[in-house]
């Protein structure tokens, strides 16, 4: 019976992604990534080159991912803002894997640079139409409502960053997701709509 190469591929990415988010790029071995995926060593360098490959197309799939779970919405920024927050209280190895990529390859990719790009002229765009404030640069709104978003998941509480979603009560969860939304609201809204003092 011949191999499904396409699972094996799968299950290697998915095996990569838990190693990776657990413990970085250097840390990772790739024994284990095998073992866990059942799949022969070998075939990580047959279908992905090496390591470093192999964490690229893992980075990959999950911003393709993460872009199809959380399709970008500049018309509702706070909304776009809650659901990015949403998915990463249900998936905190995203964050972990995202930090390890900015501790170990900080340099942006080309995949990451054209997708803030096009997010970013999109913001241009609805500040020139008077649907978002025009107090700060279009790149520099984007990346504070992202920062707003992904802040509770590098906070200083207790418990383990990385299992954050499960220390978290329902009610604590509600109200730091309202945070999140209601601070991006007020760093995205023109000042005809934003709260007075």
């Amino acid at each position: 019976m011949p191999r499904d190469s396409s699972a094996t591929k799968a299950r290697l990415l998915d095996a990569a992604f838990t190693e990776f988010a657990a413990h970085g790029i250097a840390g990772a071995r790739v024994d284990r990534i095998a073992e866990a995926a059942g799949a022969n060593k070998r075939l990580i360098y047959v279908y992905f080159g090496n390591k470093e490959q192999l964490f690229d197309e893992v980075l990959r799939r999950a911003m393709t991912a993460g872009a199809e779970s959380v399709p970008f919405d500049v018309e509702d920024l706070p909304g776009y803002a809650g659901a990015v927050f949403d998915h990463l209280v249900t998936r905190p190895d995203l964050m972990r894997l995202r930090l390890w990529k900015l501790l170990e390859r900080p340099a942006t990719t080309g995949l990451e640079a054209d997708a803030f790009r096009r997010k970013t002229a999109e913001v241009a765009d609805a500040q020139e139409r008077g649907g978002l404030s025009p107090e700060m640069p279009p790149d520099d709104l984007l990346t504070m409502v992202l920062a707003v978003a992904q802040a509770w998941f590098s906070a200083a509480e207790e418990g383990d960053p990385g299992k954050i979603d499960q220390s978290w009560s329902p009610e604590r969860l509600a109200l730091h997701r309202s945070a999140v939304v209601e601070a991006a609201r007020r760093i995205s809204a023109p000042k005809s709509t934003a709260p007075q003092p």
